[in-house]
């Protein structure tokens, strides 16, 4: 970033270098997870997406929502997702008053800027139509009347992938809402250690200090929007997309709005690595986490479903030339900060 020139951010001096990395590196400090996870998680803020952790218990998953919602200054709720939840339990209720002797709505937990939705395949059919108005539509209907979600507007949602007694599969529909889905996996050996001998009995998150104000997320996303993306990589990701309806593993592929997400992804991605135009390198390294999780294959079912779909996705992209034209581009591109003025 040195010799850039650049604008900073409201409270974010020129030498701090860029937005986005200051919120990877803030919270890696913080977290016991892979890097790619947490770089994954803010690309996902940058593009206006949401995001689906799907593995086992304990390995970290509420802790890094909480500690994105900390980092951005944002207001977040957590929800335990139950079988018997109801769909007013996440957007609110219209309650009458007895002094104005009106209905006056009282907003669930639905309004904040970063909802924490654990184990949300537990909820029942009825509420998870809620939640996908929620992610699709950026707003909630009570009554007859919609109500605005607040902006940014994030969910961060886990799920087991083991244990499925008592839980509602998620729709396809509601599945493609979701910006990116990932695993955190257990963590290395030496990471692990390090983190079980930081044990105090406090919380984690203590020493974590909001990086930015949600002004500055809202910019980062304008930003994002208008990375350059090439022709030839526009073509790349079509292709990537019909191959996968062609499969004969695959039962449905990936629809456009995967499409979209791809590429929104990949113009967050080149932000993160302060360029303002999108690589095929980007677009390889979001195939997998954009799509995987959308696509319906033959006979998979269980822990290992998202594993074969995983799979599918990078043999399907083996099975394309990264283009060329993009590829001697980048090597002799120069990559600027995007905080030109």
């Amino acid at each position: 970033m040195s010799g850039h020139p650049m604008r900073a951010l409201r409270g974010i001096d020129m030498e701090t270098g860029h937005l986005a990395n200051r919120l990877v590196n803030a919270l890696d400090a913080v977290l016991s997870c892979p890097q790619a996870v947490i770089e994954l998680a803010v690309t996902t803020i940058c593009a206006g997406g949401h995001l689906l952790l799907e593995d086992v218990p304990g390995v970290g998953k509420t802790t890094m929502a909480k500690a994105l919602a900390k980092a951005i200054s944002g207001d977040a709720n957590r929800i335990q997702f139950t079988p018997d939840m109801l769909p007013s339990d996440l957007t609110g209720v219209s309650i009458f008053d007895q002094r104005s002797q009106e209905f006056v709505f009282r907003e669930g937990p639905l309004f904040a800027n970063v909802v924490i939705a654990d184990e949300v395949n537990r909820a029942n059919p009825k509420t998870q139509s809620a939640m996908l108005e929620a992610m699709g539509e950026g707003n909630v209907s009570v009554d007859g009347n919609t109500y605005t979600l607040p902006e940014p507007f994030i969910v961060i949602a886990t799920q087991n992938p083991v244990e499925l007694e008592g839980t509602y599969p998620l729709p396809e529909a509601q599945l493609d809402r979701f910006t990116a889905c990932t695993s955190m996996g257990y963590p290395p050996a030496d990471v692990e250690s390090r983190a079980i001998a930081r044990v105090t009995g406090e919380d984690p998150l203590n020493g974590l200090e909001a990086v930015c104000a949600l002004e500055d997320v809202r910019e980062l996303r304008a930003r994002s929007a208008r990375v350059f993306v090439a022709p030839e990589i526009a073509d790349y990701i079509v292709a990537i997309l019909n191959r996968t309806r062609h499969d004969d593993e695959i039962v449905l592929g990936a629809s456009p709005r995967a499409g979209f997400a791809l590429v929104s992804m990949a113009k967050a991605r080149a932000l993160v690595h302060d360029r303002d135009y999108v690589t095929p390198d980007d677009v390889v390294a979001l195939a997998q986490p954009v799509l995987a999780h959308r696509l319906i294959v033959k006979d998979s079912r269980g822990s290992s479903a998202l594993e074969r779909r995983r799979g599918i996705v990078d043999r399907v992209l083996s099975q394309l030339a990264i283009p060329s034209a993009a590829r001697e581009r980048d090597a002799h591109a120069k990559p600027f900060s995007l905080f030109r003025r």
